[in-house]
């Protein structure tokens, strides 16, 4: 087994770690945007393949209270319920990707026969034009269901899989 990514923190007071205006139960709270951004960019530096460690130091006078605090518990929780959250996510973006295709498509096709009609009534000058620019402006239509089903998904499938593996990962608190 590769050695595991050790993400060190340190902190003089647990309560850094959470969010201070969530009033959940401590082993549920969210943690402090600050505290997710550092530990998640962290975590991104390491292969994914490999474990990850979270080594939270705090002072010495405070660690009975972290460690009957179960800190471990509600940072898998929070991960837990953001990989969930990130899974929603992909899941809302494929529905209003496969809605933009819909749509798109029936726009392309309305373009795409009006290039037709537009040959047949618009004097020669002004044909090349219009065809052209209908079937521009179809193809334009389909941009962003292409981007939503080619590209935007995969930073959020990136997350959650991060968030995964952030849910398991091992949890250790020690003394400064």
């Amino acid at each position: 087994m590769p050695e595991p990514g050790i993400i060190d923190i340190r902190i003089t007071d647990i309560r850094q770690l959470f969010n201070s205006l969530d009033p959940s139960p401590f082993h549920e709270r969210d943690l402090d945007r600050e505290a997710e951004e550092f530990i998640v960019g962290w975590a991104d530096e390491f292969p994914v393949q490999s474990p990850l460690e979270l080594v939270i130091r705090v002072p010495r006078e405070q660690l009975d209270q972290a460690r009957q605090s179960n800190i471990a518990e509600a940072i898998h929780n929070y991960f837990s319920y953001r990989a969930v959250a990130t899974t929603r996510r992909i899941r809302f973006q494929l529905r209003e990707g496969r809605f933009a295709l819909a749509m798109g498509l029936a726009f392309l096709a309305v373009c795409i026969l009006l290039r037709q009609l537009a040959g047949s009534i618009a004097p020669p000058p002004f044909q090349q034009v219009f065809q052209e620019g209908l079937l521009i402006l179809g193809w334009v239509a389909m941009w962003r269901p292409l981007q939503l089903f080619l590209y935007d998904w995969w930073p959020v499938r990136h997350h959650g899989r991060l968030y995964r593996k952030l849910a398991g990962m091992k949890v250790t608190v020690l003394a400064v």
